[in-house]
């Protein structure tokens, strides 16, 4: 779809992953960079490299960012399993727990699953994760967007 504000496609950096991007970098997704996403054994994986405008003064990753990570990740998600397409949908709630610190510079992955899928809505959770290092867990929900009328 040209019309997309989002790029999806084959990532060249990371083969075997997409890349999902907004295509206006003033937005706030814009923020995060891009992201890479791929499914694997049911579970959408969904990758950031944080940068030091995401770090606190700890220099691991602000809670904040790893927050707006989490609610683009379910949206990134929901894109790989099918259930939405972009724009139109919101978050109606997104709950963490945030458990360990990260690295500035290393990767740091979302592992998110769809509990369930009703007419409008997306039931998610997941783990954020660097390596073997659980950063936070956290869940959302997310309602579909309307039919056009």
């Amino acid at each position: 779809m040209t019309d997309s504000p989002f790029v999806y496609g084959d990532d060249p950096d990371l083969p075997g992953w997409k890349r999902w991007e907004l295509r206006d970098p003033t937005r706030f997704n814009g923020f995060l960079g891009p992201l890479a996403v791929r499914l694997v054994d049911g579970k959408a994986l969904v990758r950031m490299v944080p940068e030091r405008r995401h770090s606190n003064l700890r220099e691991s990753t602000h809670g904040g960012a790893l927050l707006g990570f989490m609610d683009v990740a379910l949206f990134a998600a929901a894109r790989s399993f099918g259930t939405i397409d972009a724009g139109g949908a919101v978050t109606l709630d997104l709950s963490a727990q945030f458990i360990g610190t990260s690295t500035i510079g290393e990767p740091i992955v979302a592992e998110v699953e769809l509990l369930r899928e009703t007419g409008r809505m997306l039931f998610m959770r997941g783990l954020v994760k660097q390596d073997a290092n659980v950063l936070a867990s956290f869940s959302g929900t997310v309602r579909k967007s309307s039919p056009k009328a």
